[in-house]
């Protein structure tokens, strides 16, 4: 496909020419990696039930683009003016996003048409943390993935005296993919006789790459460890050059692999053991092969400073040491030893993981079925 000058300004007008019974249910990407958190629904509407839906993204890239799928209409609107002048001049009965800060900063509610804003969450994670503290504010529904989000957002809107939300029990599209991609794969570990270790964890100035990324990667590397280092999108965004010096010094090594793509689950699969901080993807792991993480107490990432507001304790704080084990940081070097007994004592939690998975997360293996009957009733209902 090629996008010459002005073509995502062209892309917005073909969708605007659009018939209005074309455009009533709008996904909007940020990039090519948030699909993998709306594919489970899209699959759902467009296949099961015969649904056309807008398939609208900002990146180039994005394998959907050329999708054969005839009930699938892609669009290119960019990052830039046209992006912004899309938003804005929206004509749709609904509009589904997983991007927050709906009307916070550049991306605005329509100006001139009274559209649905449904969010879906891209991570088991508090909406209080990680998140500024308007992140959600400006939807109309939120799909949650379990009771604490539920909970934390009707908190906040009582606290703030905001606008009720509709609070939909969804689930999370991304873990039943990955349960279901446990039963039917059969991924087998290479001849390599040694351990794997993933190393898995969030972003930020204080995540565990950006910190102590190539400390751990070479105290792994020597104690006979294969090392699988898997960065989030944004790590290798915004801190591209601490991943581009990882990768130079050990480039060489047979040992080490770089995973950037996170739609690739292999690793998953091949890793004897997960190293993560405060990733929702470790959360996601254990969760969907029931085994536990090893925990690095790298600080919280706080980006709203009005979370202590709300006195309900953060899912991810409160499940580490459920589902795996903390680490501290002046603890690095004993990182081999400690991981050779984590391994011994794995099957331990099993059983544990798989009750608080139970407890947490609403509909599971049966998300996608929920979150698209409900897009269905909400269309039939705000277009009656």
């Amino acid at each position: 496909m090629k996008f010459g000058l002005g073509y995502d300004w062209k892309e917005v007008s073909r969708f605007e020419k659009l018939d209005k019974k074309d455009r009533s249910i709008v996904f909007y990407l940020e990039n090519e990696y948030d699909f993998i958190f709306f594919k489970p629904i899209v699959e759902k509407l467009t296949q099961e039930y015969d649904t056309k839906i807008c398939y609208v993204t900002s990146s180039k890239t994005d394998p959907m683009l050329s999708s054969n799928n005839k009930n699938i209409l892609p669009f290119y609107i960019g990052d830039g003016v046209a992006r912004s002048k899309f938003f804005i001049n929206l004509k749709a009965t609904i509009m589904v996003m997983t991007m927050n800060d709906l009307e916070t900063f550049h991306i605005k509610r329509s100006k001139v048409y009274p559209v649905h804003y449904v969010y879906i969450f891209h991570s088991l994670f508090s909406t209080r943390y990680a998140c500024t503290g308007t992140s959600f504010d400006n939807f109309d529904t939120i799909f949650c993935t379990g009771n604490y989000q539920k909970m934390e957002i009707q908190e906040r809107e009582r606290k703030f005296n905001l606008k009720k939300k509709k609070i939909v029990k969804h689930g999370y599209g991304r873990l039943d993919a990955l349960i279901n991609e446990v039963q039917i794969t059969n991924i087998r570990k290479n001849i390599s006789k040694n351990k794997v270790v993933l190393i898995a964890p969030s972003w930020g100035s204080n995540g565990l790459i950006e910190t102590k990324g190539q400390e751990i990667v070479r105290v792994l590397l020597d104690s006979g460890f294969d090392v699988i280092l898997r960065p989030h999108p944004m790590t290798v965004k915004k801190s591209n050059k601490i991943i581009q010096k990882i990768e130079e010094e050990f480039k060489d090594n047979s040992n080490f692999k770089l995973e950037i793509d996170i739609r690739n689950t292999e690793s998953f699969f091949l890793c004897d053991c997960m190293i993560s901080d405060w990733s929702g993807v470790a959360i996601e792991y254990a969760f969907a092969f029931e085994k536990p993480v090893l925990y690095v107490d790298t600080p919280q990432k706080i980006n709203n400073p009005e979370c202590y507001q709300i006195d309900l304790a953060p899912l991810e704080k409160k499940i580490r040491s459920q589902i795996g084990e903390v680490l501290s940081l002046s603890q690095l070097s004993l990182l081999p030893s400690k991981i050779n007994q984590f391994l011994v004592s794995q099957n331990k939690f099993k059983e544990k993981i798989e009750k608080i998975r139970e407890e947490t997360i609403f509909n599971i293996g049966n998300s996608a079925k929920q979150g698209a009957k409900y897009l269905l009733e909400l269309k039939k209902s705000l277009e009656s």
